[in-house]
């Protein structure tokens, strides 16, 4: 996870700086009333800026800053997510909440895991929005009939690309032919998630006797999405950040004017 100097101002000290409302220990997994906080702190930012996104897409966005092959600072990557009038010292239990998750996410993608039934896995926190409105009585479902419902886990998904295509430079292809197609298929995998779920319901997310709401398609293409993830934070990690290219002047030949325009050749002047 990305530091910040001791002298950090209030507005970079994020997600760094530790409120002193928090009482849980850094390293503490959030739990459902954590994310229910921070659905009531992102309503709140809602009031004032309608394009604030939903924990969702954040926590799409969020798994892909862990996976960058460079630490992206928190003052780059706030006005991206939550826009520029957004001031991480006046909002310092997300900043906490958000601090604590991403630990959590890092860890969970750096742990030696075979499946993802395993505890320390990384388990996105998605919704499934159609099972809950699948659930509702009839006059309730009346109500929302006919909106756009995002399909399960599509939302984490879009905050994963939005990180993706706001650093393109980032997330270019690696020049090695292996990891070139590394990314490719990672990213392939989430990009699928993007997508409508169009199969057969057959499966609740929401509850484990709710109406089918999702495909069992769906569920695997959720699975091989998670596995991208770890395949891109390894991939990254192991690659380091790119280096930039350093560009030499070209030096004149020996007998080449010099370049102090002193009339000399090069030789018997600075290149003595």
């Amino acid at each position: 996870m990305t530091t910040t100097p001791d002298n950090a101002t209030p507005e970079n000290a994020a997600p760094d700086a530790v409120p002193a409302m928090a009482t849980a220990p850094a390293d503490a997994p959030l739990g459902p009333e954590d994310f229910d906080l921070l659905d009531s702190l992102l309503d709140t930012l809602r009031d004032k800026d309608d394009e604030i996104p939903q924990w969702e897409f954040c926590e799409g966005f969020m798994a892909a800053l862990v996976c960058f092959r460079r630490p992206v600072p928190p003052a780059e990557y706030w006005p991206v997510v939550f826009g520029d009038t957004f001031v991480p010292a006046q909002n310092m239990e997300l900043v906490w909440h958000w601090k604590r998750r991403w630990k959590e996410i890092e860890t969970s993608l750096d742990a030696a895991v075979e499946a993802l039934d395993d505890d320390r896995a990384y388990q996105p926190e998605v919704l499934d929005t159609r099972g809950a409105i699948a659930s509702l009585p009839e006059e309730e479902r009346a109500e929302v009939e006919g909106d756009e419902i995002p399909s399960f886990a599509q939302v984490w998904a879009l905050g994963f690309m939005f990180a993706v295509e706001n650093w393109p430079e980032d997330w270019a292809a690696p020049r090695d032919k292996d990891a070139a197609q590394m990314l490719d298929d990672a990213l392939s995998t989430i990009v699928a998630l993007t997508e409508d779920d169009t199969g057969k319901p057959e499966l609740s997310m929401f509850s484990e006797d709710g109406p089918p709401s999702v495909s069992q398609k769906r569920l695997d293409q959720f699975g091989e999405a998670i596995w991208g993830v770890y395949d891109l934070r390894q991939l990254w990690k192991s690659m380091g950040p790119k280096q930039e290219t350093i560009r030499k002047e070209a030096t004149p030949g020996r007998n080449d004017p010099c370049f102090c325009g002193s009339g000399k050749k090069y030789k018997k002047c600075h290149g003595a």
